[in-house]
């Protein structure tokens, strides 16, 4: 009983910071707990115990992970697309798990399930993303695997069971419990379907054909939305630069058109989405730009210096899940800020309702106005450092 009262004010003192959206609430949900004492049941009934390495997928905030520790887990392999859900992760159990956060560890999704027979997921609200990460866990992971995973009902559906029926014999659902339930899956399949990620497009803008690849959980796959077209087609000559930022760079296509269109430029791509940095570097390995694109997992451009850069493209995302929100693309302007040099310019595009000039002319500095259209507005930004009141 003292295990379970322990379990219940772990769960209760988790937070999601440092979510921008709503850091002070609860994050665990009754999914959460009934995917752990699932999980902890099906170890009592097979004379097991939580003393193994196991994985964790999709955790949010940390429910899934510390709880695992908690329950006596002796490492936990984590994989999360988001890199603000990494470091929630890290942030809980820095404060409530100190003395066991050295027993958490985070990697890619395949290396995540080849290490372990035991694996929790959260479920996806995306069946792309589901059939991705099972068709990837599958591939990868032992026989032996059992994998546990556990969601809202109102998100699930049967779709979702046949995706895990492609990849395991034997699928269990169970009983529901306060508007959630857990798929159980066991015996990967001796022979799997071929994946149909990473997807493939090839489109015509700026007067370059560029193929673009995304994985499931990348945003906008790898279609070419009209705002970065819009940006494109409006893009100022660049033939005399040698560096551009891609900040938030999602599948990765104003990085790589550019570098189609102008030969001696290199580009530096970022995203807070492990799936979006995966889909550029594929997208530049399928275009020839391999040695002159760079990308990596960041939060906005914390990994540079103030006043390094001259150039950055932005289009920025304006919504957290499922929350409309400017509080993101506001804080990804002042990373373009701090990190350009006086003189140095902010390329970006946003929905022409949002009203962003303003916020960019306060934060950066002068903006002038490139190109418009019914939907989308595309403006350039320069930096002017002497300038009191810029970036916060």
């Amino acid at each position: 009983m003292s295990e379970t009262i322990e379990l219940d004010n772990l769960l209760a003192a988790l937070r999601r910071w440092p979510d921008v959206v709503a850091p002070n609430l609860f994050a665990v949900d009754a999914a959460d707990r009934l995917l752990l004492d699932t999980c902890d049941a099906q170890l009592a009934a097979d004379g097991s115990s939580w003393e193994r390495s196991l994985s964790v997928v999709g955790d949010h905030y940390g429910a899934l992970t510390l709880g695992a520790l908690a329950l006596g887990a002796r490492q936990v392999l984590v994989h999360t697309d988001s890199l603000t859900s990494r470091r929630a992760i890290e942030a809980n159990a820095r404060r409530l798990l100190p003395d066991l956060v050295q027993r958490i560890e985070f990697r890619p999704l395949q290396t995540v399930a080849a290490d372990s027979t035991l694996l929790l997921m959260a479920l996806p609200r995306g069946l792309d993303v589901l059939a991705e990460q099972v068709h990837a866990i599958a591939a990868a992971a032992a026989p032996e695997l059992v994998l546990h995973a556990g969601g809202r009902i109102k998100h699930m559906n049967r779709s979702m069971n046949q995706v895990f029926d492609e990849h395991f014999a034997r699928l269990d659902v169970s009983l529901a419990r306060q508007k959630s339930r857990v798929l159980t899956a066991r015996r990967i399949r001796d022979v799997l379907p071929a994946s149909r990620f990473p997807v493939s497009a090839t489109h015509s803008v700026a007067g370059v054909d560029v193929n673009l690849r995304a994985g499931a959980a990348t945003f906008g796959s790898a279609r070419l939305d009209p705002g970065t077209r819009l940006l494109l087609e409006h893009l100022p000559d660049l033939s005399g630069a040698e560096r551009l930022l891609d900040l938030a760079c999602g599948n990765g296509s104003i990085g790589i058109v550019a570098a189609l269109r102008y030969p001696r430029l290199r580009v530096d791509a970022s995203d807070h989405s492990a799936s979006a940095v995966a889909s550029t570097r594929a997208g530049a390995q399928a275009n020839g730009l391999a040695e002159r694109i760079t990308v990596v997992q960041d939060d906005g451009l914390s990994r540079l210096p103030d006043a390094s850069a001259q150039l950055i493209t932005l289009n920025p995302p304006f919504h957290i899940g499922n929350t409309v929100t400017a509080d993101i693309a506001f804080k990804l302007i002042d990373e373009a800020a701090r990190v350009l040099a006086d003189g140095g310019q902010l390329i970006c595009v946003f929905n022409s309702h949002l009203r962003y000039r303003g916020e960019l002319e306060r934060r950066v500095g002068p903006t002038q106005q490139l190109a418009r259209d019914k939907t989308f507005t595309v403006t350039a930004s320069t930096r002017v450092r002497s300038r009191v009141g810029t970036a916060r």
